[in-house]
């Protein structure tokens, strides 16, 4: 088999790759997502990653030899995208993989096959590497390959010593290069990456490294490989760089559209910024379509950093409007044919990128008047800095991540205070850490002493309302008491619990603490109960009595509190589940909260919920009430639950083990908190609101069970008092206000359209008082408290009956409110006076703004007491433009 080595698509050379290996015996498998499994890393970075629980022995592979097309996204080294030929964020890499199946002498063999046989690379052009003690490898190249020792380079761990994180599966590797100018001879420097592409990389996975650096031989020897899709797309499309290949070019093409500008002409400026977005769209694409979203946490931070990223670019070509939606449609494009998905997921795209494309343009025009005054001022500074400070507050406040203002100040030759802007980072940590502490920094360090006396706190309240529990732990202003009297708040640790305390979105319990079976024993009133580390701190009151460690007291938490806990819980269970099935099936829940009178749930969407959905929403969740559904709670490993299709909640960390809350055919999640054991004691369920809490994010909240009547009692309330003011009955209710309404308007128009005659009038009067100044004639005058359409419904009618004339005129509609118009003729405008630049100079001294055309502007103030001063400075420089 032969191919010729002049041209093939990206796309073919993906399916040639793939149909080599599924020939020898290779299973063909799809990419993973770009969210891996793995909790150690947050983005799929190599082929590798889905089968790292293989190569571990945690998992049996399904064929003993698999081949893979693995999209992959790594931001390590960012700021070379479009700076080198072949530095990208987003990337595809072939790979072939054998578990405990063939090793270092098959996949040699078939790598080079592969290259010279079916891409037609010649032998000339190959230069091979291998690590430094790996003698067998070396030999397998120079004997039974027979490439020349001197092309064979040992290179150290840095190099040819491959891990997927700082923990995992690693192992010796080694690397194929093409040489671009074998003519230079065989002074071999494989650093020059002008001369040398590695383009071929294959894994020797022999060992597992733990977090203290050692490394122990896995159970089987496998193999991992990674063919760089781009760069041999560069090699055999015979284009300089990686972006000029038919995977990327078509979208920096869309992009230079856009723009107006030719990519081949452009300079080399343009054209990184041209590459810059080409690469980091087809990531963005990619992300999305994988369900990430933007925020400023984890992925989410990538996703939108890349995304402004774009948007700083095309600004740098000359772009001015949105324009990533046209771009992101050359890469969904160009990768649906291999990945599906991101045609289905199109709408989604589209609408991440629109929204968090319009969000920072505001934010841009905000932000960069602010950082060309900190550059125009770090530039007259000895050490032409930004501060760390200056740095953190385009940050926080304007949403301009660091990385940004970098990029900015490079382009003007200055630097950022990287020192300085992580301690302002630090110290705003710290004050928000503070802010929101639940329990004093005292308690805390008291129950960390303590930890190594006492055992954690048992929580028995999945089964239990009540139990027998021993006292180990009593702080008072956090410090540890033998004992507390009536009348201390106190703070109490158990050896076991019925409460449960405050996690996953769900408040803590409330109750009570007793000894003694009459009413004059030990009472303490639990409030809330929070964990910190393995204790529950119980936070109460002590009633009466005094409670003693070492007590043996009686825990009874609130039943009816908690039986409506357990019923909001459990509805936002089926409000997530009803969501996805309504609105969007890769909606993810972004927050929560369950109290006892209410339940607030946060989600991931693009978009406002509708009206209509929303009642749809209500209607199945009741349904599933009404159907009675029996939950069904199991412990078990967590891959076990997430192959049954377990809903987990976002960043949120889970153990091996995992409690799962099925109630089967309606929702499935992972869980720790409490519920109701059937969905018929819900009761019924009523949304309240639906509303955005940030972008990307929409808030719903709810209702269910007693604190349904009692949402209803209150809205019956407000109908009947409305029904009794307007005299209707509650269906007559909407027409009765929408009359009420039109005749309101009707009105208001009426008024101001007497309002409108009576400054006409008043201002009639002014004509006999306009002050001439040669050619032209001039009025400057107050009206009263004539609003301001009316006032300058008058200016504009003075202007025409005077002629060639400039008026003037102020109002006080409100108190502490000036309203100020003027209209400029013609030949006024041509005296170079402009009606929107002088009004709103005049306006200032009232401590106001505005502007307008030249002809015709109105502005506004604040300080009535300043009108006067005002409309002598107008009359002024009037006076002196057109005298």
């Amino acid at each position: 088999m032969s191919i010729s080595p002049k041209f093939l698509s990206g796309s073919q050379i993906r399916q040639t790759f793939l149909d080599f290996y599924a020939q020898r015996g290779h299973k063909i498998l799809p990419s993973a997502s770009l969210v891996p499994e793995d909790p150690t890393v947050l983005l799929t970075i190599a082929g590798m990653l889905q089968f790292k629980p293989i190569f571990l022995g945690q998992r049996t592979a399904e064929s003993p030899r698999a081949t893979t097309s693995q999209k992959c996204i790594r931001t390590n080294d960012i700021e070379n995208v479009g700076r080198t030929a072949r530095h990208h964020t987003f990337f595809e890499m072939l790979g072939n993989f054998s578990f405990g199946d063939y090793f270092k002498k098959q996949a040699i063999a078939w790598a080079w096959e592969l290259s010279t046989e079916v891409f037609g690379l010649p032998a000339s052009n190959l230069v091979v590497s291998v690590f430094r003690e790996d003698d067998e490898a070396f030999a397998i190249w120079r004997d039974e390959i027979g490439i020349p020792g001197d092309r064979i380079q040992r290179m150290g761990e840095d190099d040819n010593f491959w891990q997927s994180g700082p923990t995992g599966p690693c192992g010796p590797c080694s690397e194929i290069y093409y040489d671009f100018h074998p003519e230079r001879g065989d002074n071999i420097d494989l650093e020059d990456d002008s001369r040398f592409i590695e383009f071929y990389n294959l894994v020797f996975m022999q060992y597992n490294k733990d977090a203290e650096g050692n490394l122990t031989p896995l159970q089987n020897q496998n193999i991992d490989t990674g063919l760089g899709l781009e760069r041999m797309a560069q090699i055999l499309q015979k284009v300089p760089n990686n972006y000029e290949t038919d995977l990327i070019f078509p979208i920096i093409q869309s992009a230079a559209e856009i723009a107006g500008i030719d990519y081949h002409n452009s300079d080399e400026k343009v054209k990184v910024s041209l590459k810059v977005i080409g690469d980091h769209i087809r990531a963005v694409v990619h992300m999305i379509a994988d369900e990430i979203r933007a925020s400023n946490v984890g992925r989410g931070y990538i996703l939108r950093r890349l995304i402004r990223r774009v948007v700083r670019h095309g600004r740098l070509i000359g772009i001015q409007g949105e324009f990533t939606v046209r771009v992101a449609e050359s890469a969904i494009a160009l990768s649906e044919a291999a990945y599906p998905n991101v045609r289905r997921r199109e709408a989604q795209i589209k609408a991440e990128l629109a929204r968090e494309e319009a969000q920072f343009l505001k934010t841009l025009e905000r932000g960069e008047k602010l950082l060309e005054e900190i550059v125009d001022r770090t530039k007259q500074q000895a050490n032409k800095q930004i501060s760390g400070q200056d740095a953190f507050t385009l940050y926080d406040t304007y949403g301009f991540p660091l990385e940004l203002t970098q990029e900015i100040a490079e382009e003007q030759g200055i630097t950022v205070d990287l020192d300085g802007f992580e301690a302002a980072m630090e110290e705003q940590q710290t004050r928000a850490k503070n802010a929101r502490q639940t329990i004093d920094l005292t308690v805390q360090g008291s129950l960390d002493k303590l930890a190594e006396t006492i055992q954690g706190t048992e929580f028995v309240g999945y089964a239990e309302l009540s139990s027998l529990a021993e006292v180990e732990v009593i702080l008072v202003d956090g410090k540890s008491v033998e004992e507390a009297a009536a009348g201390t708040e106190v703070q109490v640790v158990l050896n076991q619990t019925p409460f449960y305390a405050e996690s996953g979105g769900q408040i803590g319990d409330k109750g009570y603490l007793k000894s003694g079976d009459n009413g004059d024993g030990l009472l303490v009133r639990v409030d809330d109960v929070k964990k910190e580390s393995d204790f529950f701190v119980h936070f109460g009151f002590v009633e009466r009595g005094t409670l003693r460690v070492g007590d043996s007291i009686t825990a009874k938490i609130d039943n009816s509190g908690r039986r409506r806990i357990q019923a909001n819980h459990t509805a936002t269970h089926l409000l997530q589940s009803a969501l996805r099935k309504i609105v969007d099936d890769s909606i993810s829940q972004a927050g929560s909260l369950v109290s006892s009178e209410r339940l607030r749930f946060d989600f991931n969407s693009p978009r406002a919920v509708t009206a209509e959905e929303l009642q749809k929403i209500e209607d199945l969740i009741n349904s599933w009430i009404a159907e009675a559904h029996a939950a069904e709670v199991a412990e078990m490993p967590i891959a076990l639950a997430r192959e049954k299709g377990a809903t987990a909640m976002f960043g949120e960390k889970y153990g091996d083990v995992v409690r799962v809350i099925d109630f089967p055919g309606v929702s499935m999640e992972l869980c720790g908190g409490t519920h109701v054991s059937n969905t018929a004691e819900i009761g019924l369920f009523k949304i309240v609101s639906e509303a955005g809490v940030a972008a990307g994010t929409r808030r719903i909240e709810a209702v269910s069970g007693q604190a349904v009547l009692d949402y209803l009692n209150v809205r019956d309330k407000v109908v009947r008092d409305l029904g009794d003011r307007f005299k209707a009955k509650p269906e007559e209710l909407p027409n009765r206000i929408t009359n009420l309404q039109n005749e309101l308007k009707d009105t208001q128009k009426h008024l101001a359209a007497v309002k409108s005659e009576l400054a006409i009038a008043k201002s009639d009067q002014l004509l006999s008082a306009a002050e001439e100044l040669g050619e032209f004639k001039i009025i400057v005058a107050q009206l009263g408290d004539v609003d301001t359409e009316a006032l300058k419904t008058a200016a504009e009618r003075l202007q025409q009956k005077l002629g060639n004339a400039a008026v003037v005129l102020a109002s006080i509609p409100e108190p502490d409110k000036v309203s100020l118009v003027a209209a400029f003729s013609p030949e006024v405008n041509k005296k170079g006076l402009q009606a929107g630049k002088f009004i709103g100079g005049i306006a200032q001294i009232c401590g106001g703004k505005g502007g307008g055309r030249p002809n015709l502007a109105q502005a506004g103030g604040r300080d009535a007491s300043k009108l006067q001063e005002a409309l002598e400075s107008a009359r002024n420089l009037l006076v002196e433009g057109l005298g």
